[in-house]
């Protein structure tokens, strides 16, 4: 049974003016451990990678917490929230600490995904209720 449906747009441009209004403060405000070093190492070979993949997970993350009805409140934050992927590239979301807690007492599961095109990346997740 379908728990909840989120979606996203992000403005890849507004994204690019945090970080360079905000640096590497901002990207560790969205995005948790081992994104950040994704982040870093995508920003090294092609910065405009960099700032894709922040966007992404950023969109991915906005359109996750609406699926599960919170927004950003506790206990959804934006580091309990990791956008990983499959060996085969497909997204999956990782949750951490009191968020991962929360989800497994509903006994929910989650589907996402991702997308950037020139100045945009969109998400799209649905939640659903396991029993």
């Amino acid at each position: 049974m379908i728990y909840g449906i989120g979606t996203d747009i992000c403005d890849i441009r507004r994204i690019k003016a945090s970080l360079d209004k905000h640096g590497e403060r901002f990207a560790q405000k969205i995005l948790c451990e081992q994104e950040i070093i994704t982040w870093k190492q995508r920003s090294a070979r092609w910065p405009e990678r960099g700032v894709r993949y922040l966007a992404t997970r950023f969109s991915a993350k906005e359109a996750f917490s609406k699926a599960i009805g919170l927004g950003m409140r506790m206990p959804m934050t934006w580091r309990l929230c990791e956008i990983a992927k499959l060996p085969s590239g497909e997204p999956r979301i990782v949750l951490h600490g009191g968020l991962k807690e929360w989800f497994e007492t509903k006994q929910l599961k989650a589907y996402i995904t991702v997308t950037d095109e020139s100045d945009y990346a969109a998400s799209f997740c649905v939640v659903e209720r396991t029993n």
